[in-house]
C-alpha cells in the first residue's frame, strides 16, 4: 500500500507533534537532512542533524512537558513558514538558567526550505527575550 505524498506543511506539523511535543528526538532524521543548515542556531548548537538533535534534547530536558501548536502556515514552492506557540514547565537548565518550575508560553516563526521531502535549511525566530522574562531572568516589560 502506497502512502499519499504529504504536503511540506504537513511534514512540518508532523515533526512538531512527533519530535517536539511527544519527545521522539530520534525521529528527527525522518524530517531533516543529515547536513541540515540551521541559519540561526541556538547557543552552543553544533552543525547538521546531530547538532539539531542535541539542541532538541536540551530543550526537552529543560521543558519535558513542552507542547507545540501550529498557529498558521504558509507553503510556497520549496518553503514552509510556520507560526507557532509552545508551552512548557521549566524543569531543567537552559541557557545557563537553572530550573525555576515556572510555566512558559513562547511564540515564534520558523522558515523551512525543503529538498525533496526533508528540510535542508531552517531559520527559527523565537521570542527568547519573552522566555527569559517568564523565567525571571529579565524584568518584565513596564507599562
Amino acid at each position: 500500500m502506497t502512502e499519499m505524498m504529504k504536503s511540506k506543511s504537513q511534514i512540518v506539523s508532523d515533526f512538531l507533534d512527533e519530535v517536539l511535543s511527544n519527545g521522539n528526538i530520534e525521529a528527527t532524521g525522518k524530517y531533516f537532512h543529515e547536513d541540515v543548515v540551521e541559519q540561526v542556531p541556538l547557543p552552543g548548537q553544533g552543525p547538521g542533524l546531530d547538532g539539531l538533535m542535541d539542541a532538541l534534547r536540551g530543550l526537552r530536558v529543560a521543558f519535558p512537558d513542552m507542547h507545540w501548536n501550529v498557529e498558521e502556515q504558509i507553503e510556497e514552492g520549496d518553503r514552509v513558514v510556520t507560526r507557532f506557540v509552545w508551552t512548557g514547565t521549566h524543569r531543567g537548565e537552559i541557557f545557563g538558567v537553572p530550573a525555576t518550575g515556572r510555566s512558559v508560553t513562547v511564540w515564534g516563526v520558523v522558515i523551512d526550505r525543503f529538498v525533496g521531502d526533508k528540510v535542508k535549511e531552517t531559520r527559527i525566530i523565537m521570542d527568547s527575550m519573552g522566555l527569559m522574562a517568564q523565567l525571571g531572568v529579565l524584568p518584565p516589560p513596564s507599562d
